[in-house]
């Protein structure tokens, strides 16, 4: 009886870990998708480099893979002109609000091993997310004025 209690207590720890919400997000997330666009929340040309890797014209195009059961993925740059290959991450869903639905999603660039060399990582919005596609937004800030970047994913 005393191990079927602790059992009982253990799984209810586990369980109650992670938010519904998240553990729907990524089942969701999981597999392969493709960032087909990016653009932003004001007009005009700008040089963007994207988790201090390369341009947006760079990056659209590129195939992402997520794997959710060890937070880990890569994305594949693949445009000509570009430093093409693969790159590794770890990821992180956070919810903030159960009842909006917003989540943080924290994305660490590592090496093949999964070890951070510089231990940075960026924080995007994952403001929508389907079985089909998926949008995320970033904030920075020019001249102290909000600047957003979306990134728009379809699944494969």
């Amino acid at each position: 009886m005393k191990k079927l209690l602790i059992l009982i207590i253990s799984v209810g720890l586990f369980s109650c870990g992670t938010s519904k919400t998240v553990r729907e997000s990524k089942k969701v997330i999981k597999g392969d998708w493709v960032l087909n666009t990016i653009n932003y929340s004001l007009l005009g040309t700008y040089n963007v480099t994207l988790l201090n890797d390369v341009s947006k014209d760079c990056f659209e195009g590129s195939s992402w893979s997520f794997v959710p059961n060890n937070n880990t993925g890569t994305y594949n740059i693949v445009n000509a002109g570009c430093s093409t290959g693969i790159r590794y991450f770890n990821f992180t869903i956070q919810e903030i609000d159960e009842q909006t639905g917003l989540y943080d999603f924290l994305l660490k660039p590592t090496n093949e091993k999964g070890k951070s060399e510089t231990n940075q990582g960026f924080r995007l919005k994952l403001t929508s997310l389907s079985d089909a596609k998926m949008q995320w937004q970033q904030t920075v800030y020019i001249d102290d004025k909000p600047f957003m970047i979306n990134m728009n994913f379809t699944k494969q």
